[in-house]
């Protein structure tokens, strides 16, 4: 009786199974000279970024029951399709809005690494739970686009927060990414402690669309991502300069949420 043949597999190129060794080498000794710890209060953890079961607890998820629009949650469900006061007095620039989690305890300490304290390595762990918290909106997307800085405040912080966020989220999608389509034109004062008015006036006319961005926006869906959803006067002004743009749909895509709490 003959032997039966072992099926060929393909040879993995030599220097990409170096690539390989030399990542997982590096990582292992990165772990040993920083062990992986938790991103809300520091406790050391098993292996990579993440959350200790206590601080996962105090996360405050948005959940369903949350109107389809503007993604605020209500106390109760209302059925399928049922949209919020604010959504039907003040209909939005963009189709529809999800958020991870409301913008308090956690969520805030999270949002400020990243932002404030260069915890570029946050962004992963963060889009995965934007990825999920997007219902399918990320891959039905024809684009990614973040909410732009301006040039001088980028050279300043010396990154882009949304960008990061959106760069993840698309290695993990397989959607393109498209950092350079907006531009911001016009360097406003920071939006903390303004009131809502205030903040409109100081976003009025301040991004535009690019040549390139043009081509590559008209007639898409496109996700538009930022780390935090306030008042929305910044997603608002970005959102209608994508829509003079062409663009098709837009699906706002945040890590947080800023909310006195269900409705």
């Amino acid at each position: 009786m003959g032997e039966i043949e072992a099926e060929a597999l393909p040879a993995v190129p030599l220097r990409q199974a170096l690539a390989r060794r030399m990542k997982a080498f590096a990582g292992a000794a990165l772990d040993v000279i920083y062990p992986p710890a938790c991103a809300g209060c520091g406790r050391l953890l098993g292996t990579g970024a993440g959350l200790c079961a206590h601080c996962w607890s105090r996360l405050a998820l948005i959940e369903r029951p949350y109107c389809e629009v503007l993604g605020t949650p209500f106390s109760h469900d209302l059925g399928p399709g049922i949209l919020s006061a604010d959504a039907i007095a003040h209909p939005p620039p963009f189709d529809r809005l999800r958020s991870v989690a409301l913008y308090d305890d956690l969520a805030r300490i999270l949002v400020h690494s990243l932002k404030y304290r260069d915890r570029t390595d946050l962004a992963p762990m963060m889009a995965q739970w934007m990825l999920r918290a997007g219902d399918g909106a990320v891959g039905a997307a024809d684009v990614i686009v973040p909410v732009p800085l301006h040039r001088l405040r980028l050279v300043w912080r010396k990154f882009n927060q949304a960008a990061e966020l959106a760069r993840s989220l698309g290695a993990l999608s397989g959607r393109p990414v498209l950092i350079d389509a907006v531009r911001r034109t016009k360097r406003t004062r920071r939006q903390i402690g303004l009131n809502p008015r205030a903040r409109e006036e100081n976003v009025r006319g301040a991004f535009a669309i690019t040549t390139a961005g043009r081509e590559a926006l008209f007639g898409k869906r496109v996700v538009l991502v930022d780390d935090v959803y306030t008042t929305g006067a910044t997603i608002a002004a970005v959102a209608r300069t994508l829509k003079r743009a062409g663009v098709a749909d837009i699906t706002v895509l945040t890590f947080a949420r800023a909310l006195p709490g269900p409705i």
